[in-house]
C-alpha cells in the first residue's frame, strides 16, 4: 500500500507539472494560431503515456538510483574499507578515496553513453553533417569529457577546494579552445555538454555528490554536495573540441604525408 500510495503521489505531482506545457501548447494552437490539432486523439494518448512514464521514472529515482548513490557513496568513504578491517585510521589523504575518484569515473562514463539526449544529439549531428561527425565518437568524446569532470567534482569534495577555481580554469581553456577549434565542431560542443546531463546522468551524480559530502569528514552536503553538474556540463566542452581538433590534425598529417 505504501508503494501505491507513493506512487499516486508521483502521478499527481508529474500531472500538476506538465498541466502548464500542456495549456501553453493547446492555447497557443486554438487562441493564436487558431488551428484545431491533427490527430487529437493521439496526441492525448500520448500525454497520458508521458504523464505515466515520468510518474514511473521519479519514483524510480527515489526508490532505486538516489538511494544507490547515496549507499554507494557511503561505502567506498567507510573508514573500515579505506583502511582495511581492524586497522586504526591514520588520518585520511585525499589519495585514500581513489576508489571513489575510479566509482565516478566509470559511472560517469556510463550514464553518458546511455544518455538519450546525447544519443539523439550524435544521430542528428551525424545526419546533417553528411557523416563527417561519427555517432560513437562523438559519444565516446562526451563521455570521456562527462567522465573527467565528475571525477574532478569527487576531488573537489574530498579535498574541500571552493568550487570557482575549478569553472574558472576550465572555461579560460573552453575559451582559448573556441578561437582555434573548427568553426563547424564549436556549437555541438557546447550543446553536447549539456545533453549529457540529462535523465540518466543527473540523478545518480547528484546522489553520489550528496553522499560523498555527508559521508567525508568536515563537508556539507549543501555546500560541497552540490556543483559536480557544473563539472558535467563543463569537461564535454574541452574533450569534444579537442577530439575535433585531433582529428582535423590527423587528416591534414595524412594529406601531408600522401602528398609527399
Amino acid at each position: 500500500m505504501e508503494s501505491v500510495s507513493h506512487l499516486l503521489s508521483a502521478i499527481v505531482h508529474t500531472v500538476r507539472d506538465v498541466l502548464p506545457i500542456a495549456a501553453i501548447l493547446f492555447g497557443f494552437q486554438w487562441l493564436v494560431i487558431r488551428r484545431s490539432i491533427p490527430n487529437l486523439k493521439k496526441v492525448l494518448i500520448g500525454f497520458i503515456y508521458v504523464l505515466v512514464g515520468l510518474a514511473l521514472f521519479l519514483e524510480g529515482l527515489d526508490q532505486a538510483l538516489f538511494p544507490l548513490g547515496r549507499l554507494m557513496a557511503q561505502q567506498l568513504t567507510d573508514p573500515a574499507f579505506i583502511h582495511g578491517a581492524g586497522q586504526a585510521a591514520q588520518g585520511v589523504h585525499w589519495w585514500d578515496y581513489r576508489w571513489v575518484y575510479l566509482f565516478a569515473a566509470a559511472i560517469g562514463f556510463s550514464c553518458s553513453l546511455a544518455e538519450p539526449a546525447l544519443i539523439a544529439v550524435a544521430m542528428k549531428a551525424h545526419e546533417v553533417s553528411g557523416g563527417a561527425v561519427g555517432v560513437w565518437g562523438l559519444r565516446v568524446a562526451v563521455a570521456v569529457g562527462a567522465s573527467i569532470g565528475i571525477t574532478l567534482g569527487v576531488f573537489r569534495i574530498v579535498t574541500g577546494t571552493p568550487l570557482h577555481y575549478y569553472i574558472i580554469a576550465g572555461y579560460v581553456i573552453v575559451m582559448i579552445q573556441t578561437a582555434f577549434a573548427p568553426r563547424t565542431i564549436i556549437p555541438l560542443a557546447y550543446d553536447s555538454g549539456g545533453v549529457t546531463t540529462s535523465t540518466v546522468t543527473v540523478p545518480l551524480v547528484t546522489a553520489l555528490g550528496l553522499g560523498l559530502a555527508s559521508a567525508v569528514p568536515g563537508r556539507s552536503p549543501l555546500l560541497d554536495g552540490f556543483g559536480l553538474i557544473a563539472l558535467t556540463v563543463l569537461c564535454p566542452l574541452i574533450t569534444v573540441m579537442g577530439y575535433a581538433q585531433l582529428s582535423e590534425w590527423l587528416a591534414r598529417r595524412r594529406k601531408t604525408q600522401s602528398g609527399e
